[in-house]
């Protein structure tokens, strides 16, 4: 696939709606910036948020100042909006971040709460820093986690349940693998989203998580150093193949192409 330039894939993220005009309304946003405030565990991903975030204001300023959503308090329905250039800069960083495990042959462990559209985003990246010699982490068979089981599909690892990928926010099938590793192996590295790399950055890990606007921890976990790179984007539009120009950009900005 060609590698489009900035303004480019700008506007193909704003035609796709992966950005721009996006398909999660303005309430349901509010109504996860206000759980999330309100200390609802299911809306830290991972992250140990304390009090410091227990005012719904807060995380609004956030998340229009690292995401783009409408920055207005009185704006309470219809549509939200992510802005296009900030998912541009957010996969600058992450190319910044790939070009540095690449260069120091890294262990890289790859995850997803999304493996009905983020699997292949993930899997792409995973095969090009193996192209580079890094080392990417396959995990243990047999791991738990709710109920379920955590699962390796593409060099991708995902939880299964009922011969079903399920979409999950849970940080506990990342607890899962990082404890059966152990110490000696540790990844310096997780690529990831929803609670995955968000327990991943908790630990102490290097995490790289995509998040979509009704997601605000991610945001806030890049804001306080607890994550290395948030890129805001609709985690789930109607195809996936939309994702692949978005990669390869990526890709093509790290040197991995």
């Amino acid at each position: 696939m060609p590698i489009l330039s900035r303004p480019a894939l700008v506007e193909h993220l704003v035609r796709t709606r992966i950005a721009g005009d996006v398909a999660t309304p303005r309430d349901n946003n509010l109504s996860h910036y206000r759980k999330l405030a309100n200390g609802d565990r299911h809306y830290w991903l991972g992250l140990e948020l304390g009090d410091r975030w227990s005012d719904e204001q807060d995380v609004l300023a956030v998340m229009a100042e690292r995401c783009g959503v409408v920055d207005d308090p009185a704006h309470r329905v219809g549509q939200d909006t992510i802005d296009p250039e900030l998912t541009v800069d957010g996969l600058d960083r992450m190319a910044a971040r790939l070009r540095k495990a690449a260069a120091g042959k890294e262990r890289v462990l790859f995850a997803t709460g999304h493996p009905g559209s983020l699997i292949d985003v993930h899997s792409r990246v995973a095969a090009a820093l193996r192209a580079q010699g890094c080392d990417i982490v396959r995990i243990p068979g047999g791991l738990i986690a709710d109920e379920g089981y955590v699962v390796q599909f593409a060099d991708v690892a995902v939880f299964e349940r009922g011969a079903t990928l399920w979409h999950t926010h849970s940080p506990e099938p990342m607890n899962a693998i990082l404890d059966a590793l152990g110490e000696d192996g540790r990844p310096d590295l997780v690529i990831a989203d929803h609670g995955w790399a968000g327990r991943a950055g908790q630990r102490g890990i290097d995490s790289v998580g995509y998040a979509d606007c009704n997601d605000p921890a991610l945001f806030i976990g890049e804001a306080e150093g607890t994550m290395q790179v948030t890129i805001p984007l609709d985690d789930h539009v109607i195809d996936p193949r939309y994702y692949e120009p978005m990669t390869a950009y990526t890709l093509g900005a790290s040197g991995l192409l």
